[in-house]
């Protein structure tokens, strides 16, 4: 006898998740530029130089005094003319203002004298100094 076969309703399970992973790929290129600049140095030295000569000047000045005995005028007698008057002269030409190499103006030649004779230096009067 033959019974047949009993089916039982199916058991579902749950699903089996499969993940099939494919790859693929893409280039993508990224460019970095670089420059390189070469750069050349050059120092100029300017070296100064200062070279250094020396010279000597002797200078030498002469004075002379008339000592001798001469007439001795009662007064000056001045100039008569415009702009001659005392005073009128301007600088360096009143008594004793002649400048530099005129002198001074004394009252008589005997004071003169007698201050050449104080302030000269004996090595300096002789014949061959005039």
């Amino acid at each position: 006898m033959y019974c047949g076969t009993n089916i039982m309703p199916a058991v579902i399970h749950p699903t089996k998740c499969c993940v099939n992973h494919t790859f693929s790929t893409t280039v993508v290129p990224h460019i970095h530029p670089s420059h390189t600049t070469t750069v050349n140095h050059h120092l100029f030295e300017h070296k100064h130089y200062f070279p250094q000569t020396q010279s000597l000047a002797n200078e030498v000045s002469n004075q002379q005094f008339n000592c001798g005995p001469g007439p001795v005028s009662p007064a000056p007698v001045p100039p008569v003319g415009p702009g001659f008057g005392p005073g009128m002269g301007g600088p360096g030409f009143g008594p004793g203002m002649g400048g530099p190499g005129f002198g001074q103006a004394w009252e008589d030649q005997d004071s003169a004298q007698e201050w050449v004779r104080q302030d000269s230096d004996p090595d300096l009067i002789g014949e061959d100094n005039f």
